[in-house]
């Protein structure tokens, strides 16, 4: 099939690449000169795992094409993706600006059928904006259609190529056909195509982003309470993983959710549903949460250096919002880098993807280093705050011999508690007990 994807983000790029592998031919659009130039000689814009061999393969073979003209990418086209920037508005919105500008051009440069397909994350009733945009230029026939995605970044080729289920939202049996021929080769073990109304499809993203960030939020008020009763979070987390009406995924506790998606699109819900009429509690209290959590162990952190981190100098392990990506956007490490600025610290950082990224966002306001050891030299303590596998089973003997003080702030809970305690560190986490090799009774 002849396909267009509008916009290389992260998910137009994974979308895109993806298709073509399945024998489609792909043409990417986008405005970025320079982004188009780099992809169409073979540089990929993006990390993330497993893409770059599927994108240099698609790309030799021509069944991968990038241009910034519009008509170009369209002309052909039987399905037109809108993989287009929503971002959050001052008041909490989704911001159509971008795909509703791209309908309106559509519109001025359609001749024949085509399928509209809304891959971005948008909220109830834009597949209606979109189809009126079009509509005011073009009388033919066409459909738009609501496809929400469901990429997990660090796995989203996994999630893409072999996913748990695909969600389609169509008013029309043609567009329900031609969009089950697309992912047909998806679909093969039979894992379902989920056919529904655009309006439930639309929904249905937020609801399950919404609610994922809901348990994050939830552990991360278990572990609050945790560290208050001198409980474990971590076995409290295997007790109820169990429960198979509970489910084991997305209850490690933590500094908070970031990344693209989760907070966008809670705070999307939470501005759809307060138009409509309804307060949705749950979801205001969920981005509560989760803004205090990014901050979980800077209480920790001033009240082991009495509250004066002027001139205190810290190693800080991860600063993308989660591992297997550069994806900064939300990081709590952001928001930590922040406040050990403020009271006067200075921070020497890590990460095997994300540094460029927060260079480019922060500038010279900290320090970076070749290797998660070189940040960790004159450091008075350790802080994690992404869990990159890296980190798990690190060479503690050179974090030793780096360290001013044997001291780790860790908030995603790699080690064990006792056998950190055991190699001599000052240890803190998130809803287990302080490790503190100078109290003997613990």
């Amino acid at each position: 099939m002849k396909i267009a994807v509008v916009g290389t983000g992260y998910v137009g790029l994974v979308t895109g690449t993806c298709f073509a592998e399945t024998g489609n031919d792909v043409t990417c659009v986008d405005i970025d000169k320079k982004k188009v130039e780099k992809l169409s000689s073979g540089q990929i814009t993006i990390y993330e795992p497993g893409l770059e061999k599927l994108f240099l393969r698609n790309v030799k073979e021509e069944r991968l094409r990038f241009t910034t003209s519009l008509y170009e990418g369209v002309k052909d086209a039987e399905i037109v993706f809108l993989a287009l920037p929503t971002p959050p508005g001052e008041d909490g919105s989704a911001d159509l600006k971008y795909i509703l500008g791209v309908a309106k051009d559509l519109g001025e440069l359609m001749t024949d059928y085509k399928v509209i397909v809304d891959k971005s994350t948008v909220p109830v009733g834009t597949a209606e904006k979109v189809y009126t945009a079009i509509a005011k230029t073009y009388v033919g026939d066409f459909d738009v259609v609501s496809n929400p995605e469901f990429l997990r970044e660090g796995v989203a080729v996994d999630d893409f190529m072999k996913p748990d289920r695909v969600v389609i939202g169509a008013s029309s049996e043609r567009a329900r056909k031609v969009m089950g021929e697309l992912y047909a080769p998806f679909v093969r073990s039979g894992n379902p195509v989920i056919y529904m109304d655009v309006r439930s499809a639309e929904l249905t993203k937020y609801a399950a982003n919404s609610f994922l960030a809901t348990k994050i939020s939830f552990m991360n008020e278990v572990a609050q309470l945790c560290e208050r009763l001198g409980a474990d979070v971590d076995m409290v987390r295997r007790g109820i993983g169990s429960d198979e009406r509970i489910g084991k995924r997305f209850l490690f506790p933590g500094i908070g959710y970031g990344g693209s998606c989760f907070p966008k699109d809670v705070q999307a819900l939470v501005k759809s549903s307060n138009e409509a009429g309804y307060d949705f509690q749950i979801l205001n209290a969920v981005m509560d949460v989760n803004e205090k959590q990014k901050l979980h162990l800077l209480p920790k952190i001033k009240r082991y250096f009495k509250d004066n981190l002027k001139g205190k100098r810290f190693a800080l392990w991860g600063l993308a919002f989660k591992p297997n990506t550069d994806d900064i956007r939300e990081a709590p490490a952001l928001y930590i880098i922040d406040e050990l600025v403020k009271e006067g610290a200075l921070v020497c950082a890590y990460d095997p993807e994300a540094m460029n990224n927060v260079r480019a966002l922060v500038g010279n306001k900290i320090e970076y280093a070749e290797s998660q050891y070189d940040c960790l030299y004159g450091a008075d303590a350790l802080i994690i705050a992404t869990e990159w596998n890296e980190f798990r089973t690190p060479n503690f003997l050179k974090i030793v011999t780096a360290l001013k003080n044997k001291v780790i702030f860790d908030g995603r809970n790699l080690f064990e508690a006792d056998a950190i305690k055991e190699l001599g560190f000052y240890y803190e986490s998130v809803g287990r007990a302080v490790a503190d090799p100078a109290d003997k009774h613990k």
